[in-house]
């Protein structure tokens, strides 16, 4: 008999449910997520998304924004989850669904998705980078997903780099650096400000039309473009160096980008051989996440 199980992937955007059989989606639904979203809401709309399905499923495995730890879920993003601290997520979607229940990080579920059953497979050393929103990223270490006790487990967006431009959306005075995240330099986020702020582009969160531009030769949009890949390359080629990482998989709606991906490796080139991973497209697209959860679930089973 084959054995179904049931995932879900909580977003910023959207929660969606979904069915997984012999590592593929069967059935899937979704709903946007609550605005706020608070706890309590976002835990009744996933639960009655999931309630369907779960009579069919052996398991629940579960992708949710935010660190995890212990099967417990607090916001690094808080303006999008606010009142998100500690909230024992496994243990709440486990007793409404009866089904046994874990909890990853929604970019370490995709990473252990795309490991298991996608661009990772035959890698020891591998690591997930999606490039949307935010930036987030997982990681593979000899078979083994990168968990850390306190859910801060491959934080790669929170690194720090020149904070370029959050500040003034301009280069710093002279003889000064300062950082910031990775993220506000190199998200869609990121992207869509800094294409409004340079007149680009009509309107906030137009990242995809920066990009648009970018490939179609227009050069200011291909500075920013590139300041974004070249930021990523070189955060890859220092996963590189410390871990060994052999293979990277760009994922989100910037990553899976062919003019993205081809800039990333463009500048990982400037890199000794050693340093530079090969990078390629994600496999699962946006289902790695929910694979990845419902992989996990059944292999902590």
């Amino acid at each position: 008999m084959t054995k179904r199980l049931l995932a879900l992937d909580i977003g910023g955007t959207t929660i969606r449910a979904a069915l997984i059989e012999n590592g593929k989606v069967t059935i899937r639904a979704e709903q946007p997520t609550p605005r706020p979203a608070l706890p309590d809401a976002v835990i009744q709309t996933a639960l009655s998304l999931a309630r369907p399905f779960a009579a069919q499923a052996s398991a629940v495995g579960v992708a949710c924004a935010g660190a995890v730890a212990n099967g417990s879920v607090t916001a690094t993003a808080a303006h999008t989850f606010p009142g998100w601290d500690g909230i024992a997520l496994a243990q709440q979607l486990g007793q409404g669904l009866g089904l046994p229940c874990t909890v990853l990080n929604d970019a370490r579920a995709a990473a252990w998705g795309e490991f298991a059953a996608g661009a990772g497979q035959g890698t020891s050393e591998f690591m997930f980078i999606t490039v949307s929103t935010g930036v987030g990223a997982g990681l593979v270490l000899g078979h083994h997903l990168h968990l850390a006790a306190n859910g801060l487990d491959a934080e790669l967006g929170f690194v720090s780099v020149p904070a370029r431009w959050q500040t003034g959306f301009g280069l710093p005075p002279e003889g000064t650096l300062k950082l910031g995240p990775l993220e506000f330099e190199t998200s869609g986020t990121a992207l869509g400000t800094q294409a409004l702020a340079q007149g680009l582009t009509q309107g906030p969160g137009m990242a995809r039309e920066l990009c648009d531009l970018a490939e179609a030769g227009t050069p200011a949009a291909e500075t920013l473009y590139r300041h974004s890949a070249s930021l990523i390359a070189w955060k890859v080629a220092d996963i590189a160096a410390l871990l060994g990482v052999t293979r990277v998989a760009l994922g989100g709606s910037v990553g899976l980008r062919p003019g993205y991906l081809q800039r990333v490796n463009g500048a990982l080139a400037a890199f000794p051989a050693r340093y530079q991973p090969q990078v390629v497209h994600a496999a699962l697209g946006a289902e790695a996440g929910l694979i990845g959860a419902a992989l996990w679930a059944e292999r902590q089973g």
